[in-house]
């Protein structure tokens, strides 16, 4: 398992992932949804039919950068359409809203309309961002419609299950469509918050080193601070933290084990360093076997549904051959573990790292069950 030493020298520039060559892929190649998953998504209620694609979006006429509060750009652009094509995408957008909020009740859509539609072509999904505004009282909210990407879809789904997190997403042909993960994106937070002074450094270190942990055992990549968020919950005397992953394209495609850990991008070195500040080895292990109890929870409750989804994940296509062979071999050497040589894809290395990581807490619970039931 990850050790707490490789955490607390990871402060260290030299361990950071600086160089080009250990970078993520600057732009994955999208992976079809094959029947077999189309077949899980429509039994688990995550395939249905959606009023508007991705395609009819991509009928722009023109578009606007747009910019922040203080005149910076944000990477995005509002996009404007022919009023031909207007009715028939706000229409097919609320409705779609409806279909994501309330199971497709319509009851209530009398009040909503499309307030902006932004395009980022920056990344690797090329999302569109839809504003919902109630024109009763001008709240809004968004989601995000995306090409419906294999690697992404298992991403989410794992999420699901795996993670202390509910998603909802829902797909249709070549249309993924993605409610919006609410708090503040962890590059703001680091420039802006981390040195508040309302801010418990403690607790954030802690929820870094769960957050950490999660990513690693179920291999979701390239959690720069730009694709996750941070969630503030007010609580008794202070605040809890949750980082929750908002990009999902990177599950289990890379090769290198270290890009599945945050803890090794430079762009998360100020949350690396109050970890090693104000956590010792002890309590870093100690997060860490309460994150894989979760989750060995999780997997305990959801065993059927993961266990589908891992054997067509096993059997699909989500990475090249060059990177299986070069995570199973890392995995195995680092484990110490011949199990993963004999991966052939990266469903069957996700598995095999699931049982790798979780399988003493498995062990665990099923013993206490045990112990219960007699």
């Amino acid at each position: 398992m990850l050790t707490a030493n490789s955490l607390m020298s990871a402060i260290n520039d030299n361990d950071f992932q600086l160089s080009e060559p250990n970078q993520p892929s600057r732009k994955k190649p999208m992976f079809a949804v094959h029947e077999p998953l189309r077949n899980y998504l429509k039994q688990h209620g995550r395939e249905v039919r959606l009023p508007v694609s991705y395609n009819d979006l991509l009928r722009i006429t023109y578009s606007i950068p747009l910019v922040d509060k203080n005149g910076k750009d944000t990477l995005w652009e509002t996009v404007v359409y022919d009023m031909r094509d207007w009715e028939y995408i706000r229409e097919g957008l609320v409705r779609m809203y409806a279909i994501l909020k309330t199971e497709g009740d319509l009851t209530f859509t009398k009040h909503l309309d499309v307030a902006r539609i932004d395009y980022c072509s920056f990344g690797n999904s090329n999302p569109f961002r839809i504003r919902i505004v109630n024109k009763f009282n001008d709240n809004y909210d968004h989601y995000y419609i995306k090409i419906a990407d294999a690697s992404r879809v298992y991403g989410l789904e794992l999420e699901h299950l795996l993670s202390p997190n509910r998603i909802t997403y829902l797909t249709y042909n070549n249309t993924l469509v993605e409610e919006h993960i609410p708090g503040i994106p962890g590059d703001v937070f680091i420039k802006n918050h981390l040195e508040d002074p309302s801010t418990n450094k403690i607790r954030l270190a802690k929820e870094f080193v769960k957050f950490n942990e999660r990513c690693f055992v179920r291999l979701l990549g390239d959690m720069r601070s730009y694709n996750f968020v941070v969630d503030i919950t007010p609580d008794i005397e202070d605040f809890q933290y949750r980082i929750r992953a908002i990009d999902f394209d990177q599950q289990s495609y890379e090769g290198r084990k270290s890009l599945y850990l945050p803890q090794f991008f430079k762009e998360n070195k100020e949350l690396v360093s109050i970890c090693t500040k104000h956590l010792n080895q002890d309590t870093i292990e100690q997060y860490q076997t309460e994150e894989r109890t979760m989750m060995a929870f999780r997997v305990a409750s959801t065993r059927f549904r993961l266990m589908e989804l891992l054997n067509i994940m096993s059997k699909d296509n989500i990475s090249t051959p060059e990177k299986i062979k070069q995570l199973r071999t890392e995995l195995g050497d680092y484990f110490k573990s011949p199990a993963f040589y004999k991966c052939s894809s990266m469903g069957q290395v996700v598995k095999r790292q699931l049982k790798q990581t979780l399988q003493k807490n498995l062990a665990l619970i099923q013993k206490n069950l045990g112990k219960f039931e007699d």
